[in-house]
């Protein structure tokens, strides 16, 4: 039994799409992540709990 070019392709095409969608996926997860400690830092500065204090006397 052969398997056809068209077949063939179509796999290949399948597999394509599955490793973009992975790196889709992988590039969302940084960017919410990234997100995540921008609020993170925003909360500490307006609370005043953080690395950067600023404290002047």
């Amino acid at each position: 039994m052969e398997v056809s070019s068209s077949t063939g392709s179509a796999n290949i095409q399948v597999d394509v799409m599955k490793k973009a969608q992975e790196t889709q996926a992988q590039q969302v997860l940084k960017v919410l992540e990234s997100a995540q400690e921008q609020s993170k830092e925003v909360t500490a500065q307006k609370t005043g709990v953080g690395g950067n204090l600023n404290i002047t006397g």
